[in-house]
């Protein structure tokens, strides 16, 4: 079993920066890789971003890209999700995810799930 929990959610105006951190816990001796999904209410969860266990492979969404950056310290199980020019759109709850294997954006494939954090960007 592995737990994870998000943290770093807020409200930031639009064009501001914020980081969100999901510490692991549990068995987390294994090679894990690690997602963000991000949710809107009324809309489908989307992929954000994702990294190998040895941060050899990242994928960003295409909405993201140039934006966002994922990246892991293996030996605090912590990943980070360094998100900057902030748009209104980008408001949702906030998920990481953990795969055995690199998984990208193929949400089915992610085992354990973090209870999400939220992220408010006004209009």
């Amino acid at each position: 079993q592995v737990q994870l929990v998000e943290s770093g959610g807020g409200l930031v105006q639009a064009g501001g920066p914020l980081r969100l951190s999901c510490a692991a816990s549990g068995r987390t001796s294994s090679k894990y890789a690690m997602g963000w999904f991000r949710q809107a209410p009324g809309k489908e969860r989307e992929f954000v971003d994702a990294i190998s266990w040895n941060g050899g492979s990242i994928d960003y969404g295409d909405s993201v890209k140039g934006r966002f950056t994922i990246s892991r310290d293996s030996g605090k199980n912590t990943v980070f999700l360094q998100m900057t020019s902030l748009k209104p759109e980008d408001s949702a709850v906030y998920y990481c995810a953990s795969s055995i294997g690199y998984s990208s954006d193929r949400s089915g494939n992610y085992k354990y799930w973090g209870q999400g954090t939220q992220v408010t960007v006004p209009s």
